[in-house]
This record gives C-alpha cells, structure tokens and sequence, in this order.
C-alpha cells in the first residue's frame, strides 16, 4: 500500500508500507514511462526484495529499504565504489565505523550490515540499498549479519536524508577521490581472497574500476565477477 510522496533532499520519495520490491517497483516506473531522474521508492518491508545473483534479500520492518532511479547514459563500472563509499559515509557520520567488501557491501565487525544492487534500465540506473537498523537476517553460519541498533541509535528518515545527499556527493566526485576513498575504507586489500575458485591477492581497483588481483606474477583485471574472502588466512 502507498503511504506517500513526498520531496526530501532533491528527491522525489515515493513510499510504501509493504511492496514485493522497491526495485522491481523502479523497474516497472521506468517501463511504464514513469521514470524520471532522482526518484527514490522507499518501503517498510519488502515480501519479495532481491539482492546480486537473484538472491533473496529478507526484507522485515525496521530497516531501510530503498531504490534509486537517476539518470545514466552508459553503464559505468566506477559507480558501484561510488555507491558503497556513499554508504560507508553515511554511516561514518552516525559514528559508526564500517569497511567495504567488494564492490560495496559495508561490513562493521565484518559482519554484512548493507547490501547494495546496481541495474540499468534504458537512460536510468537503478540503486537498490537496504541497510540493516532494528533486524538482520540470519542466513547461515558462513554468512554473518548485524544491524546499526547494535552500535548506535538512528532512525531510518534520517539515515535516508544523510544516504541520499551522500549519494549525490560522491557520484558527482572525481574518481581518484571516490577510489581513493574506497581504498581507504576497503576491507581485504593485501590479503587472499578467492576468485573463481583459486586463492589470490586483492591488491585494488584501477581507474577505470577493475579490481585488481595478483596470482603470484600474474596480475588480473576482474569486472563483476563475486569474490569471497579467504577464510585460512588471517
């Protein structure tokens, strides 16, 4: 059900108390000739929200929930550092202290705090970020969670003003700021990891957006692909 629309922060919010996906629900605007740059759908809970790889993405009231249509001409690779930067941001102004896991899941205690969905549609890209406030979902033993109740008090209106403002900032931002940034942020870098089934080095991401890994002297540009952190080594 439709709960409002409202303007916040060069926005326009359109807001749900339960909707399957806020993304699939951008998706369909944008299909629909509805679709227009700085759109935020925003929902209490979800019944069907979805994460990378078509994974469930459990969506309970609490938490924010929310997909961003803006305007983009060309897919871009530099937009999901952009993104995950954005986020990490917002929580560092709350007093939280996170860590990115590649591209831009956010990590605090390295446990999965934010996820993030970046799809194209047409002249539009679709940003789908939920952020864990009162809930976390628990998945399995390897996959561990946590939520922002844990570490600070915050509600989820003003995390979504600060996200969006933030968002805006460091898309609009040189790259070499928004890289740097993130490399500063970054969990894993100069240890292993696992790419396609073999342990090598994340070493960084280029200018371009690349991710940057190391096979002892072979080194790798890698777009889009999933990377899982080597639980061996420390």
């Amino acid at each position: 059900m439709k709960t409002g629309c409202i303007e916040l922060a060069n926005y326009k919010v359109i807001s749900f108390d339960k909707i399957p996906s806020t993304q699939t629900y951008a998706h369909d605007m944008i299909a629909n000739g509805r679709g227009a740059d700085h759109i935020a759908v925003l929902a209490d809970a979800q019944s069907a929200g979805r994460g990378r790889y078509k994974r469930t993405w459990i969506s309970h009231h609490g938490n924010l929930y929310v997909s961003f249509i803006l305007s983009c001409e060309e897919r871009d690779a530099r937009l999901s550092y952009a993104v995950g930067v954005a986020i990490a941001e917002t929580l560092i102004a709350f007093g939280v202290t996170p860590t990115i896991k590649w591209p831009n899941d956010i990590l605090i205690d390295n446990k999965k705090v934010s996820g993030t969905l970046i799809e194209y549609s047409g002249r539009f890209v679709v940003i789908g970020i939920g952020i864990n406030i009162k809930t976390n979902p628990t998945v399995n033993a390897d996959y561990k969670t946590t939520k922002l109740d844990n570490y600070i008090n915050v509600t989820r209106d003003d995390l979504l003003n600060k996200l969006m403002r933030n968002l805006d900032k460091w898309r609009n931002a040189d790259f070499c700021d928004v890289r740097t940034r993130w490399t500063e942020l970054a969990a894993g870098l100069n240890r292993n990891v696992k790419y396609r089934g073999e342990t090598v080095e994340l070493i960084g991401i280029n200018e371009n957006g690349a991710l940057v890994l190391r096979n002892g002297t072979h080194y790798m540009l890698v777009y889009g692909d999933e990377i899982t952190m080597d639980t061996i080594i420390s």
